[in-house]
């Protein structure tokens, strides 16, 4: 029974070549682009899953409340929290501790003359492989990071110091400190699907001894592994003691109030709310995107498909009038239609596979993901993918086979084939779903397009055009970077030169300071960080009141603020002189502001402007170029040149401020080019189904454009008989689609601090990119249909 089924649907598919094509190119696109999306929600659901005790690792996130603040939500917590939770609680199996190396910069480690960066390096327990799970190459986990300055190696950094070796444990690396640590165990790569990607594992038995009470610090991403059958939610309950019993004595003073509580690890990427992240997170928002995008794909080639089937019904008439006379019933004649489709979607899908083999190197390009064709060969994968042709087989055939199988046998074959032909109202409310799908992506996609656009060209308060970033690390550097920054200054490429300790895009200090205010001096955190006179002016920025540093004599007591600082106090026009000291210093210190200089982004546009203090550091060790060249390869070659004379020992590494500042938005960035194109595909794969509902209408049509050609009826009157139904469904359309659009729209702007706002240009640019879409594809039948020699069509009446 099922054989002859197949044969019947295989010499259908065979009889109608064409349009067996375009429904099988139609289904297999939308298929492939649904897969690669569904692939890219797997990846971001799939992170941190690989840890074998995933189910009981949490990360413990701190929430701090300063007065007339928000509350600040920080994925780091003091170092001494790790042994507490250890000690205090029985719920706890292990607790395990990393910090970050270098302040998050890039670190120079040498092997014997080779001397390389290398990111991600972390301080971390000896108990890290009891709770994460990691493929060790070399060593032994239980080991490996106990005895200080010993060091964990991944495979591709042992490999890129050492080569290919047999072994690898014993040797050593050397940082520019002069720090020599010993590799005792080099593991497989972290996989790329984790939170917290790392390089270098260093013991944590390195740090100084000054860490182990120093609960008034963060900076430690502390990770708890709790025991079997524990409740995180009671556990969690539990930690409100920990700010009273350690920490109360250090903040309650200033009335900052604080709470600690514990997050999923795997849950963290999509999930988590807290900055200080040590990766970039994923959204959730965007799974949902990508979901609805993926199934209105698989949609639109399902309705397709039924346009298609049903305005072809008329050729099915007198197959199914007589199949029912020789006995057949609606149920057998339902799965024959059924068949046909799932066939349909099979051949679909074989061809989606080889589409998707084509474009995964591009689409992990576009994604930042490491998907492989090794990917779509896993059992997990290959039922995913039936499952998504058997969807789209029943899903795109249902209809027309019950449909098809209702058709009366004698009105058929007395030639009554109207019926057969008809239900017109139901393609064109399938026209108007997928109209109004592609309508909606395309209003997404141009406002999307314009934030991202907005937040690249925004005026920052500071310009970061054509500025150099180097940073110099390594012990009893100041006279050299002194030396290096007027050397810089005797070149005519070089507009302007200066040191800092940060600059825009990079984290900064938040420290607790006492600040003169109306009601007195009051605590509260303020971010922080120091240059030298020649910053401001190298950068852009502009003074709003008072001066710029001037050389030496502000080193002591001399601070720049921002706008943000005086909005912030109610300093208003009388911010110059006020003062401003650390919390909790008793000794008389006060520094004085001098200067106001105009708001900037310090962060990115996701965060509104904080307030800022600016002390003065003649030498720091992050050095700015402004350079004026239109070609900045030599510019950057005499840079180098310079700094092997002064710097011999160190590899010269350097970045640009505004590809710095704007890898902020990287996530984004990718996740828009994503929604374009796929934005542009549903368009594709609507015109494909409407290319060919057209045809066959025109096709339907001919005898009657004939006559009307034969009665006088010219171009200009016979096209817009055909067009006008498909501009009233455009119409329609954007009924339907500009709401939902606005409203979601709306919402996902106010994600940003800094947005646009809604205007009606992608609105109305949309639908005018789908009626003349439509047009085009209508018009072009039509007037083929219009121009065609009316005796051809009239030759059998």
């Amino acid at each position: 029974m099922l054989k002859n089924l197949v044969l019947v649907a295989l010499r259908n598919l065979k009889r109608d070549k064409w349009y067996s094509l375009l429904n099988i190119i139609g289904l297999a696109i939308g298929i492939s682009f649904s897969l690669l999306l569904i692939f890219y929600i797997i990846d971001e659901l799939s992170y941190d899953r690989y840890n074998e005790k995933a189910d009981r690792i949490y990360r413990v996130n701190a929430y701090v409340k300063e007065p007339d603040k928000d509350t600040m939500r920080w994925a780091i917590t003091p170092f001494p929290m790790g042994a507490a939770l250890n000690k205090d609680y029985p719920e706890v199996e292990e607790a395990v501790r990393f910090v970050g190396a270098g302040g998050g910069n890039d670190i120079m480690y040498k092997n014997g003359d080779q001397r390389l960066y290398e990111n991600k390096v972390f301080f971390v327990d000896s108990n890290i492989f009891k709770v994460f799970t990691h493929k060790f190459i070399e060593g032994s986990p239980q080991t490996a990071l106990v005895a200080p300055n010993s060091m964990v190696l991944t495979q591709s950094v042992a490999e890129k110091f050492f080569g290919r070796n047999k072994s690898y444990v014993g040797k050593t690396l050397e940082n520019i400190n002069g720090d020599v640590y010993k590799v005792t165990a080099v593991i497989k790569d972290v996989p790329k699907n984790s939170h917290l990607l790392f390089n270098i594992l260093i013991s944590r038995s390195s740090l100084p001894a000054d860490f182990a009470n120093n609960w008034g610090g963060f900076g430690f991403y502390t990770y708890v592994l709790l025991k079997p059958n524990t409740s995180a939610a009671s556990f969690e309950k539990k930690l409100l003691p920990v700010y009273d019993k350690y920490l109360a004595s250090i903040f309650a003073q200033f009335n900052i109030k604080m709470r600690f509580g514990i997050i999923p690890v795997t849950a963290i990427h999509l999930h988590a709310d807290t900055d200080n992240e040590p990766e970039e997170l994923g959204s959730m928002s965007y799974i949902y995107i990508f979901a609805a995008v993926a199934f209105f794909m698989l949609l639109i080639a399902c309705i397709n498909y039924m346009n298609i089937t049903t305005a072809r019904s008329a050729r099915r008439a007198k197959e199914i009038g007589i199949r029912k006379v020789a006995g057949s019933t609606q149920k057998q004649l339902v799965a024959q239609f059924l068949v046909e489709s799932i066939v349909t979607a099979c051949f679909a899908l074989l061809l989606s596979i080889g589409i998707i083999a084509l474009l995964l190197p591009a689409f992990n390009t576009i994604s930042g993901k490491f998907i492989s064709f090794a990917t779509l060969l896993q059992p997990k994968t290959l039922w995913i993918m039936l499952g998504v042709a058997a969807f789209t087989g029943l899903a795109g055939g249902s209809y027309p086979a019950f449909y098809l199988s209702k058709f009366n046998p004698v009105n058929i074959l007395k030639g009554s084939l109207s019926k057969a032909s008809g239900n017109v109202t139901l393609r064109r409310v399938l026209v108007v779903v997928q109209f109004s799908i592609a309508m909606i992506m395309l209003i997404c996609t141009w406002v999307v397009y314009g934030q991202l656009k907005y937040l690249r060209n925004k005026d920052l308060g500071f310009n970061k055009a054509q500025v150099m970033n180097l940073r110099i690390n390594g012990p009893n550097m100041r006279s050299k970077i002194t030396a290096f920054t007027n050397e810089m200054r005797n070149m005519p490429q070089v507009l302007s030169v200066s040191t800092a300790q940060a600059v825009p895009g990079q984290n900064i200090n938040l420290q607790l300071f006492s600040v003169q205010s109306k009601n007195g001096f009051v605590e509260q955190g303020v971010n922080n960080y120091a240059i030298d006179e020649n910053y401001i002016n190298t950068l852009g920025m502009k003074m709003a009141k008072g001066r710029n540093f001037t050389g030496l004599s502000d080193t002591l007591r001399s601070i720049i603020v921002n706008e943000k600082m005086t909005q912030q106090f109610g300093w208003g026009n009388d911010a110059v002189g006020k003062r401003v000291k650390f919390a909790g210093d008793t000794s008389g210190y006060y520094a004085e502001v001098i200067g106001v200089v105009k708001d900037f982004n310090q962060q990115s546009l996701y965060n509104p402007i904080a307030p800022l203090i600016l002390f003065y550091q003649p030498v720091s060790n992050s050095v700015q170029l402004k350079l004026n060249a239109q070609n900045i390869t030599p510019v950057v070659k005499l840079i180098e040149s310079t700094w092997k004379k002064i710097f011999p020992d160190i590899v010269f590494q350097y970045t640009f401020l505004d590809q710095d500042f704007d890898s902020q938005y990287a996530a984004d960035q990718k996740r828009g080019k994503i929604f374009t194109a796929f934005s542009i595909l549903t368009i594709a794969i609507t015109c494909l189904g409407l290319l060919g509902l057209i045809a066959f209408t025109t096709q339907q049509r001919r005898k009657e454009l004939s006559i009307r050609k034969i009665m006088g009826a010219g171009v200009g009157q016979i096209v817009p008989l055909v067009t006008r139904n498909f501009i009233a469904l455009v119409g329609i359309s954007c009924l339907i689609a500009f709401p939902i659009a606005y409203l979601f729209m709306d919402k996902w702007l106010k994600i940003f601090p800094y947005n646009t706002g809604l205007s009606a240009t992608p609105f109305l640019l949309s639908a005018l990119t789908v009626l003349i879409i439509t047009m085009l594809t209508v018009s072009f039948h039509a007037i083929k249909a219009a121009t065609a020699n009316p005796v051809e069509a009239l030759r059998s009446e």
